[in-house]
Order: structure tokens, then sequence, then C-alpha cells
């Protein structure tokens, strides 16, 4: 729920506020790329394997500073004066972007480094609770703001100040939960003697330093290239790029969508929000269920014509207008494809981990996804803009992003189901 709660901060309810204050589509869709965070968190994800933070252990040390930074940045957020001053909105909008990113390193190399080596089949029960858990924040908890707003005379400054007090309480969870048991040190510190017996010097502060440089920064790319092979592993990455980019662009436009076409906050609420989040919840346990089953190729693969479908039922509402049927609809639709294929997504990552790197391999991995979902997915305004409002052939356009991941997830099938333990 932590993990999911910032992309509100920064997101839909952004995106609300830049529109009463009467920004253009293009300028909404700009602040999108304050995500990039999100798409370059693998460059210090090292730090997060090799670094602890006090007592609290590895993980949790890390999950609980990153949790006080982003309470920080949401107060800051409810003292900007808009819309004169968006320069800071969108440096503390920057800010909150990276101390997310990075929590969410955290919290994923927790839920890998939880799950042992022989209970690969837990990985996609793991990332369905994971799923559930971030709409749960992003979808349960993002509907707050939006009934919230214009109520007893509350404005979105105040909003934010609530949004901060609800991050503080998601915080207190890190003293509830065990720091997980690993192996980590111990094939950290071989991996450091090997460094220190390729110098060929004897041990002094530069070759220490060196050494411990090269396991942090080196070490957790190069275990994963030696044990997947350059091929399969460049392949992996380029299929995780391009798996959600359809749903990112559609993803940024929403909300200005459904305000164009005639919806209110309550409705954006209740339904983007509240009907999206029950129907996430439950079909990612379906997912998960299925993927344990069935294996996580199927889920991938179902996952991403679901998506497809999805997008087009967007187009649908573009040319019907503001029905609540249909809107509900399209919700529930799109709730199933993004919870199916998040699932998927998520336990196919945590498959490809060693858990002595497991937060630097991770959000290498993790990031190329939300590389398309984020820094690419900021022209999706613009993109609108030059189809002349055109959302109908902008949500087709979308869906048509997705063939491309589905081609390629078909070519690497046999290595999927080889790494799953399934041939």
């Amino acid at each position: 729920m932590a993990s999911g709660f910032p992309w509100v901060l920064i997101g839909s309810s952004m995106s609300a506020w830049l529109k009463e204050e009467g920004l253009s589509r293009g300028s909404i869709g700009l602040f999108g790329a304050i995500f990039a965070a999100y798409s370059i968190n693998f460059l210090w994800s090292p730090l997060l394997d090799r670094i602890k933070l006090g007592s609290l252990g590895q993980r949790r040390g890390w999950i609980l500073l990153t949790q006080l930074c982003i309470v920080a940045g949401t107060c800051a957020m409810g003292f900007v004066k808009m819309p004169e001053q968006l320069f800071w909105v969108a440096v503390i909008g920057l800010g909150i972007a990276i101390a997310s990113a990075t929590q969410d390193i955290a919290i994923d190399a927790f839920r890998v480094d939880s799950i042992q080596a022989h209970e690969k089949s837990a990985l996609s029960g793991a990332s369905a609770m994971a799923t559930a858990g971030w709409w749960t924040g992003y979808g349960g908890l993002g509907a707050i703001p939006f009934f919230l707003i214009g109520q007893a005379g509350l404005s979105w400054p105040d909003i934010y100040f609530i949004m901060a007090a609800i991050m503080a309480l998601l915080a207190t969870t890190v003293f509830w939960i065990d720091e997980p048991v690993t192996h980590r040190e111990a094939y950290q510190d071989a991996a450091k003697a090997r460094y220190l017996g390729h110098l060929n010097h004897s041990p002094t502060l530069a070759t220490h330093i060196g050494a411990w440089l090269a396991v942090t920064l080196f070490e957790p790319f190069k275990e994963f290239f030696q044990r997947n092979g350059v091929r399969l592993a460049l392949s992996i990455l380029l299929f995780i790029f391009l798996f959600k980019i359809g749903e990112a662009f559609l993803g940024r436009m929403s909300i200005v969508f459904y305000k164009e076409i005639g919806f209110s906050n309550s409705d954006i609420g209740t339904y983007s929000k509240l009907l999206n989040w029950w129907v996430t919840i439950i079909f990612a346990v379906i997912g998960g269920m299925v993927n344990m089953r069935y294996g996580i190729y199927r889920g991938l693969m179902i996952g991403g014509i679901a998506m497809a479908a999805s997008n087009v039922m967007f187009s649908a509402m573009a040319l019907v207008g503001p029905n609540k049927a249909l809107f509900a609809a399209t919700v529930f639709v799109d709730g199933f494809t993004a919870a199916w294929s998040s699932v998927a997504l998520v336990a196919f990552i945590s498959l490809l981990c060693n858990q002595a790197f497991s937060a630097a391999q991770y959000a290498l991995m993790a990031s190329l996804g939300v590389f398309g979902r984020t820094l690419l997915a900021s022209s999706s305004g613009f993109i609108v803009d030059g189809l002349d409002g055109n959302w109908a052939l902008f949500f087709v356009l979308t869906a048509i992003m997705v063939i491309p991941s589905l081609l390629f997830l078909y070519t690497i099938k046999a290595d999927i189901m080889r790494l799953e333990g399934r041939t």
C-alpha cells in the first residue's frame, strides 16, 4: 500500500489539481516526466544491497527512511501556491518520486528475499499480494482525495496534508514485519575476496575500496548476465521494456480524459479508484492462482491480450460520452487486465533475481518497464493534441502498442518455461 500511494500524490491527484488550475493537456503530460525517477532507480539500487541503515535491518531501514522522506515531501506540497509556483510543484514532486522509487527498491527486495529458492511457485502468490497491496494504496486510498476535495471547504493543499498523514500511518507497518534471512553477506564477501585476488596486490585501503565498489556496482549485473546468458538476458530486458507501454500512455491521460468527457470528481473516485481497487484485488488473487497452476508465461500472454482489449473499451467511452454504466464496465475490464498482467510480470522479474543482489537486479528489470510507463508516456498529452482531441483514436493506438511485446514474448516462451522448471 505504501508503494502504490505515492503515485496518487504525484499522479492522479496532481493531474486533477493541475487540470483545475487550467493547465493544458501537454503541460500536464510533461509533469509525468518526474516519474523518470522510477526508470533510473537501478542506478542507486546497489547501495540498498550493501549499506545497512540503523538496527532495523537491510530492507526495513531503507523502507522507513524513504517513507519519512515521502511524508516530508507531501507536507511541502501543501504549502505550494498554484499556479504561481509550478516550478516548486515539479521540484517537490521529483523529490517524492525519488524517495518513492527508492522505497520500491527496498520493498521489492524485501519480497524477493522472503521467498526461498525451492519456493518458485510462491513467487506468483507473493506477486498477487504485492499487486493487491499496491492497488489498495493507489486505488482504495487514492479515492480519498477525490471524495474530500471541495467538501467542507477543503482545497488541494488541505488534501495534501491529509495524504501526508495517511503516508505516515502506512510507515508504521515497518515495525510489524521481520527482516528476511538470506545468505547475502556470505555471497558478497566471497565476491569481494575474488576481486581482491584479481587485483594481485597486498590488501590496502585503496584495494578494499575498489573491491567494495566492484561488488556493489558491477557484480549484480555481471551475475545476472552470466547466469542467464547475454542473449536471453537482453531478450528479457527488451520484453519487460515493451510490455506495458500502451497501458502507460493510457494511464497518464486517463484522469484528464474522464474530466473532459464530463465525469465529476466523485464519479472518478467511485469508478476509477474504488471499483478499480476491488476488481484489481480480486483478479490479482485469481491471477496469482492461475500463474501458480499454469505458469508465468501463460499469465503474461493472457494479461497482454486483455490489456489491448481494455484499451479499446476506452475508445468506446470516448464515442459514447459520460455513460456511467460503460465507465463501470471499462474500469472492470481495465482492473482485470492491470492486475493479471502486473502479477505475472512481478512474478517473472522476481524469478530472475539472485537474493544476494535482489535490490539491484529487480530494480534494473523493473525500471525498464517503468521507463515506457513514465518518460515515454509523458508525451501522451501532445499525442492527444496532435490528434485534435480524438480520444477514440488515441486509445486505439495504445492498444496497438501492446502487440510487439506479445510477439516478442512468444519468441522467448521456451526460456521462460525452463526458468520456471516446467520443461
